[in-house]
């Protein structure tokens, strides 16, 4: 089924002379389709966030039903980004990114274009689901992508700076839901809007991506740079069976357990805070419509300065140490949380601020997990390694923040629902303590105490 996506063969080497200029073109070109691809996949991810003051004011769903019919991204979302990570490490990361990114844009425009897809539950939910399994196939090809095509030493800042491609996605949503809604006066812009954009961003990468370095004449990232990870030989250059991948490499690291774990947590937070904010600003704090757009989109983009700061933090002051890294942004996370929660209303100012320093503060932990993984894995099952640190993350951490924080609002007020969020913060800290002891061993699938 998945023969279409094979790797691309190896050619024949490139002359010793060509090899540096080709390298350094395609690497920007490379990076540019990767981030903007993967970008592309946010601008269509959360859209049904912004429709569903709408869906409440117009159709009569409750919080908790719409939180349910939500969580069907996150559940597929997780599955998918775990198994879709063992398709893509045995895959063409420039055919199977702008796959999903197409597949992901059709359901948009159902829902933008087909009245029909917003008037159940389930039919929202089935819906969602296809969405939530074809975003999966974007974080896996891009992982994958920059294990090949950067080596060890320059992944770290590489990573960082790919990071915010979700920002940019995510935080583009707001503005182009209110072009949309002022070119036509339909909520259902929402979905629409951003899917034509999408399918635009699909043909970029398709035709600035590439497979391996080999597949075009190249050697090896680590031999062109001259750094080799501990453990590296010539076995890492061939591609691994799906068993050696899910068992070797992922079920039997502990290191990779820890991080999963607080994934979970960060993702409660992530999205507890995100996918309710344009209701929560609204019922709460009596935000209009265009308001909560824009602070939906300050919250992604101060996620841009605070991974880039995150990533240069882990590097310069705290030495690598991705844990203690993390635990810091965490507990800042929970202040800022605190005063969005307990900040009365009638101080808009007050709250654009909380939500923007949460913005600024979680995107940074949520990288430094993904880089966490692709670093405790040969590259060859970096997409599987990454997938199962976001199996976790959107089975147990986004599902939460979909469908438990709109029953538990619709139970208990938002306050209940606060309280809910600040305990995320302070379990995925418990997880993370555990890796304090731990530095990471790049690529060699094993962990090192310090």
């Amino acid at each position: 089924m998945f023969a279409f996506f094979r790797p691309a063969a190896h050619q024949a080497p490139l002359p010793d002379e060509r090899v540096d200029s080709t390298y350094r073109r395609l690497r920007w070109q490379i990076f540019a389709g990767i981030f903007f691809g993967y970008a592309g996949y946010y601008l269509l991810r959360k859209n049904f966030s912004l429709a569903m003051p709408y869906l409440i004011e117009e159709e009569g769903y409750t919080r908790g039903q719409l939180g349910l019919a939500i969580s069907a991204i996150a559940i597929a979302y997780g599955l998918s980004k775990f198994l879709m990570g063992l398709v893509s490490d045995r895959s063409n990361p420039r055919y199977f990114l702008p796959f999903g990114l197409l597949i992901s844009a059709g359901v948009m425009f159902i829902f933008g274009f087909a009245h029909w897809a917003t008037s159940s539950v389930t039919i929202m939910f089935v819906l969602l689901f296809i969405n939530g399994w074809a975003q999966g196939m974007g974080w896996p090809p891009s992982g994958r992508t920059m294990v090949h095509w950067w080596s060890q030493k320059e992944r770290g800042s590489v990573v960082s700076v790919w990071n915010v491609a979700h920002n940019v996605g995510g935080g583009l949503i707001g503005p182009l839901f209110l072009l949309g809604l002022a070119w036509t006066n339909d909520w259902h812009a929402a979905f629409y809007v951003p899917a034509t954009v999408a399918v635009l961003v699909a043909v970029f990468a398709f035709a600035t991506m590439r497979d391996t370095p080999q597949s075009v004449g190249l050697p090896p990232v680590e031999q062109y740079k001259n750094d080799y990870p501990e453990g590296y030989d010539e076995s890492h250059e061939q591609e691994f069976s799906a068993k050696q991948i899910f068992v070797q490499y992922v079920l039997c690291n502990k290191l990779l357990w820890y991080i999963a774990l607080a994934n979970v947590f960060v993702y409660l937070l992530r999205y507890g805070v995100l996918d309710w904010a344009p209701t929560y600003l609204k019922e709460a704090k009596h935000f209009s419509v265009d308001t909560t757009s824009w602070a939906y989109f300050f919250y992604e983009w101060a996620g841009i300065p605070g991974t880039l700061l995150c990533g240069w933090m882990s590097d310069k002051i705290f030495r690598g140490n991705r844990g203690l890294t993390g635990i810091v942004f965490m507990a800042l996370v929970t202040v800022a949380t605190l005063v969005y929660w307990l900040n009365p209303p009638g101080n808009p100012t007050i709250d654009m601020i909380a939500l923007f320093s949460i913005g600024f503060l979680i995107y940074g932990p949520v990288m430094l997990i993904g880089l966490q993984a692709l670093e405790l894995a040969p590259k060859k099952a970096a997409g599987t390694a990454a997938g199962f640190t976001g199996l976790f993350g959107y089975l147990g951490g986004s599902v939460a923040a979909s469908a438990a924080m709109g029953y538990t609002v619709d139970h208990f007020g938002w306050d209940g629902g606060f309280v809910m969020l600040v305990s995320a913060c302070v379990l995925a800290i418990a997880f993370l303590i555990p890796t304090l002891r731990h530095t990471k061993v790049a690529s060699a699938g094993r962990e090192a105490v310090a």
